[in-house]
């Protein structure tokens, strides 16, 4: 195969000293995919946007950038924006920063078109391919999205119509960076196979920048790892899953939560260096648990592994052989899986027939859920289930719109001012984003104190609990002194986490509390939440999450949501290993498996476009549903008459779910000649 980009000896730095991307090699090939991953700080976007030549204010850049031929680096602007769309094209993070918001989305991706292509189209004509490219990318209601302004448009939407921007002038390389990024399984599956059909479309390359390895695993046909600015290990996809060689990318891989099992956890100590740090020996030595005296001075570079690896493998390490012949068990500390724990006798919470409402938008239709002591229960479901509106009806400890909240055995609508005042002390809550949720002008031991001082507890006890919280999250206790934007994402988590812990709360509340952490971080704050939370006198734990593969190594219980409603609950082994609800069943098939050859086998089960039905009646999911599709007309009609009654403690809120034998017809096994459960 051609190359099509070629990288060679790049360099980002922010003024002298500061290199943030420290010779970066990498070659990209006509049709194929080149996974870039690593921790936040790598230098991953870094190495994206310089090669397409926009770095960031303030970067230099110099090496070489090669595409098709053509040196990027030092070409003038007028010259790079005529390459830009027509040759290369990005797929930015976050597409509602991207898109301009006066605008609307066909005009955009017609403005593509009409500066690339020769003769140029009328605006009309370049609206009326933009519906037909939307249409390509298998985009619901494409002339809706077209006419639409990026913030009328849904987060998947927003993407799937800025892949459709990218590929409009059919570019050679499109370069996405972290696509899936805060996306719901559902919808991170869409997004994959949008760019998998925009591939097929343009025959186009693809840079894919993610530190999603289940991702990674399924789209891309090679893998490049950086660390700290540098390319540390590449390989094809398989046999870098299959048999790594840099320290760091066993860590890497071994750190990554699987969806089908709760199992030990990597966690690789230490953090990276920031730029313009470690600029002698091997970045990674530091950190590395087999690094030697040879590592401290000399720089490692990229050398293949032939012939024990397959061709193309390399790895910048001085001491590959010895990390082939050892496990990440030996390397790196583990976390193991937690055990078992039976359900206590006491509830801390129960909502029982939840309705919630924002003006004159219904929320939540129906929730029930029940968290007893001692165990963890997680609420999953896409964006938009009621996850959030649940959880927030249940710490503002007022009275519902409709339903009934207990908290630790107090109904919140009989809640005096008073009584909620001291209630709130024995429930806390962490939040997803612990940037915005930690004071910024107090030091770290001000903010875990704040909540103890709030309760008028003594200062010596106060004091004395504060260091004593610091070593239970596993904090340097000089970390006291310091302010937030000091420290990494995972130790504000930490401190988060410490804050809530502060008073000895009976229920704790954790909202997403590692979506927004590196892999690697990530498996270091479940290690920490299995200890928690399985201590003798823990609080029993709400866990809202869409991260389900986060969800099998922390809960005990399962309650999926969907539109608001409760749909299916049970025990995690019973919900991962057995789901009964349609819905279930597809969000689980849409989480990816970081193993290359089980990811490419693994059926998924995308939920069917919504069928234009009337939703006033019946179940609501019906216009989703494979099984509804495949029933008998005589059930159908069920489902399009009644709504089905909510699950039991065990069960699905179904009135055909699927059973170990099929799918079950009004409760029993599945009629010869049914189309059985897919």
């Amino acid at each position: 195969m051609s190359t099509v980009l070629e990288l060679r000896d790049l360099h980002v730095e922010f003024g002298p000293g500061r290199a943030a991307v420290r010779g970066v090699d990498l070659t990209l090939r006509r049709g194929e995919v080149l996974g870039l991953v690593g921790e936040s700080g790598a230098g991953k976007t870094l190495t994206a946007l310089a090669a397409l030549g926009l770095p960031p204010r303030g970067a230099t850049v110099r090496g070489s950038v090669r595409l098709l031929g053509t040196e990027l680096v030092g070409l003038p602007a007028r010259d790079l924006a005529r390459l830009r769309g027509r040759r290369i094209a990005m797929v930015f993070q976050d597409p509602l920063a991207a898109f301009t918001p006066v605008h609307r989305i066909g005009d955009q991706i017609g403005e593509v078109m009409r500066l690339h292509e020769r003769p140029r189209p009328t605006r009309r004509a370049a609206r009326r391919r933009a519906v037909e490219l939307l249409t390509e990318l298998s985009v619901p209601e494409p002339e809706r999205v077209a006419r639409a302004y990026p913030h009328e448009l849904s987060g998947g939407l927003r993407q799937r119509a800025m892949i459709a921007m990218a590929v409009a002038g059919r570019p050679d390389v499109i370069v996405a960076d972290e696509p899936t990024s805060s996306l719901d399984v559902g919808v991170q599956a869409e997004i994959l196979a949008a760019l998998q059909d925009a591939r097929a479309a343009t025959g186009a390359a693809l840079l894919l920048v993610s530190h999603d390895l289940g991702v990674i695993a399924g789209a891309a046909d090679r893998v490049a790892v950086m660390y700290a600015g540098r390319v540390v290990e590449t390989a094809p996809t398989d046999d870098l899953f299959r048999a790594p060689r840099m320290p760091y990318t066993v860590g890497l891989l071994a750190a990554v939560p699987r969806p089908d099992t709760a199992h030990a956890l990597t966690q690789i100590p230490g953090a990276p260096p920031a730029p313009g740090e470690r600029n002698e020996g091997c970045v990674f030595a530091p950190r590395c648990p087999v690094a030697g005296p040879e590592c401290d001075s000399t720089v490692p570079v990229l050398r293949g592994v032939r012939p024990e690896g397959a061709p193309g493998h390399s790895v910048a390490c001085l001491r590959p052989e010895t990390t082939a012949a050892r496990a990440a068990a030996d390397l790196y500390p583990t976390s193991p899986p937690p055990q078992p724990r039976p359900r206590g006798p006491v509830t801390a919470l129960r909502v029982t027939a939840l309705r919630a409402s924002y003006r004159t938008h219904r929320a939540v239709h129906h929730a029930d859920l029940e968290v007893r002591r001692g165990e963890t229960v997680a609420l999953v479901g896409e964006s938009g289930a009621g996850k959030s509106t649940t959880l927030d009806r249940i710490i503002a400890l007022t009275a519902p719109e409709s339903g009934r909240i207990e908290v630790l055995g107090q109904d919140t609508a009989a809640l005096t001012r008073s009584g909620a005042r001291r209630l709130r002390g024995r429930v806390q809550i962490v939040l997803q984003d612990s940037a915005a949720s930690l004071d910024p002008r107090m030091t770290i031991a001000r903010i875990i104190a704040e909540p103890m001082e709030a309760r008028r507890t003594p200062r010596d006890l106060v004091a004395a609990r504060t260091r004593e919280l610091l070593t239970q999250v596993e904090l340097d206790p000089r970390t006291a002194g310091r302010y937030p934007h000091q420290l990494s994402g995972g130790q504000r988590q930490r401190v988060a986490l410490a804050r809530a812990l502060a008073v000895r709360p009976e229920l704790l509340l954790l909202d997403e509390p590692v979506s927004a952490l590196d892999v690697s971080v990530q498996a270091g704050i479940i290690a920490l939440l299995r200890r928690l939370t399985s201590e003798p006198g823990s609080p029993a734990c709400l866990l809202v999450s869409h991260d389900l593969a986060v969800v099998r190594q922390l809960a005990d219980r399962v309650v999926v949501m969907h539109g608001g409603r409760t749909v299916e609950s049970g025990t995690v082994d019973a919900v991962f290993g057995r789901p009964r609800h349609p819905y279930t069943r597809a969000l689980l098939s849409a989480v990816p498996d970081p193993a290359p050859r089980a990811e490419r086998s693994r059926p998924v089960r995308p939920l069917i476009p919504l069928q234009d039905v009337d939703l006033s009646t019946g179940c609501a999911f019906r216009g989703h549903c494979p099984v509804h599709r495949r029933l008998p007309a005589e059930h159908r009609l069920v489902c399009e008459r009644d709504l089905p009654a909510p699950p039991a403690t065990d069960g699905a809120a179904c009135h055909f779910p699927h059973t170990d034998e099929g799918v079950s017809l009004r409760g029993r096994p599945a009629a010869k000649g049914h189309p059985p459960a897919q």
